[in-house]
């Protein structure tokens, strides 16, 4: 996997300047972090697909199978409930507002990291 810039400045844009936001690599790709908690990220895969990657937390998982785009993460023949990649034709602006909404409501259940 590769860092994405071009997704990384669409994840900026959408996000705008709310407060709290920081950036970190991780898991091959730029993740964006909300009071310490990954809500999203970017990346490309050696086949070049490009695609977002969405952390929803298992009580969201429900709400986004029903979102355009919608492929759980499956490591080591496990899902991980509440994580996704949506390739980047299935997000559209209106799409990627609609998947940070439910990634940023995650995080604002869980306390900030570090305090």
């Amino acid at each position: 996997m590769a860092i994405d810039e071009d997704l990384n400045d669409r994840l900026r844009e959408a996000l705008g300047n709310r407060a709290g936001i920081s950036e970190k690599r991780m898991m091959g790709a730029m993740c964006f972090l909300l009071h310490g908690h990954m809500i999203a990220g970017a990346d490309r895969t050696r086949e070049g697909e490009r695609r977002f990657i969405f952390r929803l937390g298992k009580s969201s998982h429900a709400a986004g199978l029903a979102l355009p785009g919608a492929e759980p993460i499956v490591q080591g023949g496990r899902t991980l409930s509440g994580m996704f990649f949506v390739g980047e034709d299935d997000c559209t602006d209106e799409v990627l507002q609609n998947w940070l909404d439910l990634a940023i409501a995650n995080a604002l259940t869980l306390p900030p990291k570090g305090a």
